[in-house]
């Protein structure tokens, strides 16, 4: 081959290897055939999945709490980790309870009490511990217990009298 059909042979290369390139990253038009040789999708997780993936950690994390003593049980419930804890229980003044939490998940999460001298604020950690607390009520209070940055899973809680 001499210098201008070599020459000629590798544009015509580049062009063509251009082109089907271009068609290559270009053709995601969502009209898949069944004789589509293409990778499959990646997998995401779906809503159906994710609330199935809730529920169970919902009813691990509510099993963790329901063997252990709590006494007359008063309050409880479960929530998203991402959504937190708040409420204000109706307790009775002068006595005391046992707060008793645990989160299924990772990360963890921060419980706080208004007023501070309700109980001690404490780090709840998302690996299936158990954490238990003795509050003393001396007027309303309320509960607050927020995930951590990138915190996910549930925590399960629950307020006994004793």
């Amino acid at each position: 081959m001499n210098n201008v059909s070599t020459r000629a042979w590798i544009a015509g290369c580049t062009v063509a290897t251009t082109a089907l390139l271009l068609a290559a990253c270009t053709s995601g038009s969502g009209d898949h055939t069944a004789s589509d040789s293409s990778s499959p999708p990646a997998r995401s997780t779906s809503p159906t999945a994710t609330k199935a993936s809730e529920k169970d950690l919902t009813q691990q994390a509510q099993a963790a709490l329901a063997d252990l003593p709590s006494g007359k049980l008063v309050e409880a419930g479960a929530e998203r980790v991402t959504d937190g804890i708040h409420t204000e229980p109706t307790l009775s003044k002068g006595k005391t309870y046992l707060l008793t939490l645990t989160c299924f998940g990772t990360g963890s999460a921060r419980m706080a009490f208004t007023p501070a001298d309700t109980g001690t604020d404490t780090t709840v950690p998302c690996d299936q511990s158990v954490v238990r607390q003795r509050i003393t009520v001396h007027k309303p209070i309320r509960l607050d217990v927020d995930g951590t940055t990138g915190s996910t899973g549930v925590i399960a809680w629950q307020i006994g009298s004793i």
